[in-house]
Formats: structure tokens, C-alpha cells, sequence
């Protein structure tokens, strides 16, 4: 769970470009700023495993799937709604929020995967 963690915070904060967060959740041209994005969750997710746990390398494919899924869903509610912190809108923390609890349930439970086998 904690090299999960950490995999998260240095791919969805340190790793992410404004160009990247930004991009994800337009109305338009939302795909390649996603993928781009998901992608860096791969490569850090699949380093780490493959380092720690190599025979669980299968995990940063469903960690892929789930966050570029999650990822879409946020992307598709702000765009909707118009929900940015530029127009201060009352959603925006609690999308973030939302999306962020809903990336950590996904890290517990391939934690639990691995740990189980």
C-alpha cells in the first residue's frame, strides 16, 4: 500500500504537467493529455513492481485501467459542469476529492491482491 502511495503522489503530482491536468478535463481534446497522463501512471507503477514484486507486473495494467476510467469520469463532471478552480466553482474540491479517495480504494485493493498471493 505505501509503495502504491507513492507511486500515486509522484505520478499524479510531481510527474503531472498543468498541460496534462488541465487538458484531461476539456469538453475537446481530452484524449491525449489522458493517455499521457494514465501513461505515467504505468511506467512508474510498472518500475516499482517490477523492482519489488516483478511477478505482480500484471497489477500496473489494472491500475492503468482503473485510473484512466476514474480519470475520464472527473474529466466528463467538470466538463459538464463547468467545474474548475479558475470560476471557483462549489464542486471542484469535492470532484477532487472524490477522485482522489476513489484512486487511494484502488491502490488498497491491489495492495490486498498482491499481499493475498
Amino acid at each position: 500500500m505505501l509503495v502504491l502511495t507513492v507511486k500515486h503522489v509522484i505520478a499524479d503530482f510531481v510527474l503531472q504537467t498543468s498541460w496534462m491536468a488541465i487538458g484531461k478535463d476539456q469538453k475537446t481534446g481530452w484524449a491525449l493529455p489522458l493517455l499521457a497522463h494514465c501513461l505515467v501512471h504505468l511506467a512508474v507503477a510498472m518500475v516499482l513492481i517490477l523492482i519489488i514484486a516483478p511477478r505482480f507486473w500484471f497489477v500496473a495494467l489494472i491500475d492503468f485501467a482503473i485510473h484512466i476510467t476514474v480519470d475520464r469520469a472527473k474529466g466528463l463532471c467538470a466538463s459538464r459542469f463547468g467545474v474548475t478552480l479558475e470560476n471557483e466553482h462549489p464542486w471542484f474540491w469535492t470532484l477532487i476529492g472524490v477522485d482522489q479517495a476513489l484512486h487511494h480504494l484502488t491502490d488498497f485493493f491491489l495492495a490486498i491482491l498482491m499481499a493475498a498471493n
